[in-house]
């Protein structure tokens, strides 16, 4: 299984442990599936995690950014999405994720981006929130 996580969800584990983004990242690093990351989404990462205000808020996002992005684009599989996609409308840049799950071929995308999760599926993709994806997965459909 294959899946592409909105930096929503690399931030959420970073500031904490726990929660259900968090117990997505641990069952990636733990081998329960694979995840899809492009260059525009490691530069995403590392834009948000360098907002002052997110600095400021959370040492640990201050003191590990550069580390997380370098397991991250370590970790997971690096796609070049060669295909450009217009079916986000309402934030262009969200259109990153959809590319690079089309890409790898993903069978989902994992967000808390409503932009994102409006689109619901596309081409077989399904969009789900991280308690979602938790569900499925906990009850053995993902």
């Amino acid at each position: 299984m294959r899946l592409v996580l909105d930096t929503n969800i690399y931030i959420s584990n970073l500031i904490s442990e726990k929660g259900n983004p968090a117990k997505i990242v641990r069952w990636w690093l733990e081998g329960e599936f694979d995840v899809l990351v492009s260059q525009p989404i490691i530069d995403e990462i590392l834009r948000v995690t360098d907002y002052e205000r997110i600095k400021k808020k959370y040492a640990k996002v201050r003191e590990n950014r550069l580390e997380y992005a370098a397991l991250i684009a370590e970790q997971a599989l690096l796609t070049e999405p060669r295909q450009k996609l217009d079916v986000v409308v309402s934030d262009e840049s969200d259109n990153r994720y959809v590319e690079c799950a089309v890409a790898g071929g993903a069978q989902y995308i994992i967000t808390g981006d409503e932009h994102l999760l409006e689109l619901r599926e596309y081409g077989g993709i399904r969009v789900l929130t991280p308690a979602a994806f938790v569900a499925l997965k906990e009850a053995g459909q993902a």
